[in-house]
């Protein structure tokens, strides 16, 4: 199943010229479950001012922008028979399978449930939040590098709306050839303050998942979802001698009225074994990072809370819409080694361990949601990368005279970034 850019672009013209639609479409009752219809259709544009890096996703033809439709998706969903609910859900961009399964509520209680299928692990605040309500293009650095997002599993949950703890144990992906690896993900959430006006949330997760594979890369784009490269990467022959990943990550949320303070940590640990590759040996691999953001709705509407995450309001007034600001800090350290001199002053130095990069972002958001199906975000990301390049490299291509050159140093990357998205939903 897959879809052309020109098909995908013809049917979000035929939306917008629709009437205004509203964020679910009824289709019919179906053996006693209701079935309704969603999608979100989102096209993004960036434009890089590059340092040395070549950022463009077609490497090296000297475009310094991107367009590009980022989601097409397209779900069903079903409500009933008694207290059973389903999803099936695809991203025609992509072409792969989202959510896809079946959950039972206990008692018909929404907070605590049995739920078989595909589905998102909990562990990462900012990704198991709705997607088109991101509050930023892209997401955090380290939600897209070390969060586990869908998988086939079954979990079990058990709360109320104030607190909650759940547990799942997954495998692959449904879609075939993409994130693989058996593990098993813990996550509890408190909400000591939630009286409408004021939300204070803490969380705490846990990932420990089967690489699947004797190599784990780690990476991260430069905030922008469109780049082809990463400034911070352990590598194509990645951390090698894996056996287990395992995830930490500790969240918090504060709320009050139409201002939110949000933030992530997240701290990633691989287990190797040793085959006496001398580069790299049977020590664990560390790695970490951290994001905090500020959101506020000019216009006055409430943040909410449910199941364990914001929830952002529809317009006040739909006519004129909500209007954001937004502003985030974002690290990720991919480094976990160091570098010995070599024997001569023209001689290459020596890696110890894995020295994948470090990466400082500032990124500055606004975003207008239009009525209850349209948002149009802007943001503007100013990059802080620094990682050892031991190799010739032909990616350093903004400057002409880096290119295919041997750097055996410590290079620092600092590009900005503007953004722009457009999005219909309903």
């Amino acid at each position: 199943m897959k879809l052309s850019r020109n098909t995908l672009a013809l049917a979000l013209l035929g939306v917008l010229a629709a009437p205004a639609a509203h964020a679910e479409v009824a289709i019919d009752v179906i053996h006693d479950s209701e079935v309704s219809f969603e999608g979100l259709v989102q096209a993004d544009a960036n434009w890089y001012n590059e340092d040395k890096a070549f950022l463009g996703a077609n490497s090296n033809d000297g475009v310094d922008h991107d367009f590009d439709m980022r989601r097409a998706e397209l779900v069903l969903k079903g409500k009933g028979p008694g207290n059973y609910d389903w999803v099936l859900g695809y991203d025609a961009k992509a072409n792969k399978w989202l959510d896809v399964n079946a959950k039972y509520k206990l008692g018909g209680d929404a907070n605590k449930f049995i739920q078989i299928g595909q589905f998102k692990m909990p562990n990462s605040l900012e990704e198991l939040s709705s997607t088109k309500n991101n509050d930023f293009i892209a997401k955090a650095s380290i939600t897209n590098t070390f969060g586990v997002s869908r998988r086939l599993g079954g979990q079990f949950s058990y709360g109320d709306t104030n607190w909650s703890v759940t547990g799942a144990y997954f495998e692959r992906e449904l879609t075939r050839n993409l994130a693989h690896g058996n593990g098993y993900g813990l996550r509890g959430t408190w909400a000591p303050i939630n009286d409408g006006d004021n939300i204070v949330h803490l969380g705490l997760s846990y990932v420990d998942l089967d690489t699947d594979t004797d190599t784990i890369r780690l990476r991260a784009r430069p905030l922008a979802d469109l780049a082809g490269t990463r400034l911070v990467d352990t590598g194509a022959t990645g951390i090698r001698n894996s056996d287990r990943e395992a995830v930490l990550g500790l969240e918090g949320l504060w709320a009050h009225g139409p201002f939110k303070l949000q933030g992530e940590y997240m701290k990633a640990s691989v287990d190797r074994y040793d085959t006496g590759f001398a580069a790299q040996p049977g020590s664990s691999f560390d790695a970490d990072g951290y994001y905090i953001s500020g959101v506020w709705n000019i216009t006055g509407e409430k943040f909410g809370y449910k199941a364990g995450v914001p929830t952002t309001p529809l317009p006040a007034n739909p006519a004129s819409g909500m209007f954001q600001l937004g502003l985030r800090y974002d690290h990720i350290d991919l480094d976990d080694g160091s570098l010995t001199p070599g024997a001569t002053p023209t001689s290459a130095p020596t890696v110890n361990g894995v020295l994948g990069g470090r990466q400082n972002a500032w990124t500055i958001g606004a975003n207008w949601y239009w009525h209850s199906n349209f948002k149009f975000m802007l943001n503007y990301v100013k990059v802080d990368s620094s990682r050892y390049i031991g190799k010739t490299s032909a990616t350093y291509s903004a400057d002409p005279a880096l290119n295919n050159k041997t750097f055996n140093a410590v290079v620092d990357d600092n590009p900005d970034i503007i953004e722009a998205r457009v999005q219909f939903y309903w």
